[in-house]
């Protein structure tokens, strides 16, 4: 098994075309992807990717993501998420005056 720099492990199994292996370091344009794109589907649908709760990423994580961008997001967001990286999505957040949501 071999890591990516961004924690996604060789077990995935695809590239999101937002993640492959030529793409190996967080893009600006990504990050502002989780904090402009909404959850077309679901529980929550409506709500930004950035917003969606750990579990539900973490249960992608684990029943698979969706294909395409989406998938490839959801992904991106799931790896901060469990990382405890939110924070750097702050800038973009105030960028677009979209306040994290309050626990």
């Amino acid at each position: 098994m071999h890591d990516l720099s961004i924690g996604l492990h060789a077990e995935c199994l695809y590239f999101p075309p937002c993640l492959n292996q030529d793409d190996t370091v967080m893009n600006p344009e990504k990050l502002e992807l989780l904090i402009t794109r909404e959850m077309p589907f679901g529980k929550y649908k409506g709500r930004i990717i950035a917003d969606l709760p750990g579990p539900y990423l973490n249960w992608f994580a684990r029943e698979g993501f969706p294909h395409g961008e989406l998938g490839g997001l959801l992904a991106l967001m799931q790896e901060i998420d469990h990382n405890g990286l939110s924070e750097l999505l702050e800038p973009l957040r105030a960028k677009h005056g979209k306040p994290a949501p309050r626990h």
